[in-house]
């Protein structure tokens, strides 16, 4: 999994948390990341449409549903895309001791523990929503932080969290 799902999921909770946009260059110096690596997560959240462009001087970043109703899944395969953690290259066929091709018509005992594993990390994944880590931030550093890194990141004062419906207009979240 690459360092842009951890500053994607990252942003998305600070998201829950602004007022408004909050822009990318703000995001970045927040978490004290690459201003250009950020912008390609957060494209690449913007064509899936977990978050929308907001242009204009107060423009920036926004969530296009409420954060109950996006997973970590969700954004691991914005930016990783769906393909699986491990892809078995049949090493098993290879080798002096190789396995003939026509003996190989299942997948290995390797493979299938790997696919097992896959289904319960992707399980999980989507059982745990935006909502949840934001909560989860709430408990690990108290009622205020969420609201302070929202403040800072889009520059608004204010401490009630919004997000576009699919009509591109804001909505308070929990609605």
């Amino acid at each position: 999994m690459s360092g842009g799902v951890e500053w994607a999921l990252h942003c998305c909770v600070v998201l829950t948390a602004t007022e408004g946009p909050a822009p990318a260059a703000r995001l970045a110096e927040l978490h004290d990341v690459s201003p250009s690596y950020l912008a390609k997560q957060l494209q690449a959240l913007s064509r899936t449409g977990l978050v929308q462009s907001v242009q204009g001087k107060a423009g920036g970043y926004v969530l296009t549903r409420s954060p109950a109703l996006i997973t970590v899944l969700d954004i691991v395969e914005a930016v990783d895309g769906p393909e699986p953690a491990f892809v078995c290259t049949e090493i098993r066929q290879r080798g002096p001791m190789a396995t003939p091709p026509e003996a190989c018509t299942a997948p290995c005992a390797i493979s299938r523990a790997m696919g097992r594993a896959e289904t319960a990390w992707r399980k999980t994944l989507r059982s745990i929503t935006v909502a949840d880590l934001a909560t989860d931030v709430t408990s690990d550093y108290g009622p205020g932080a969420s609201g302070h890194l929202g403040i800072w990141a889009s520059g608004h004062l204010g401490r009630t969290s919004t997000w576009l419906n699919t009509a591109g207009t804001q909505v308070p979240s929990g609605h």
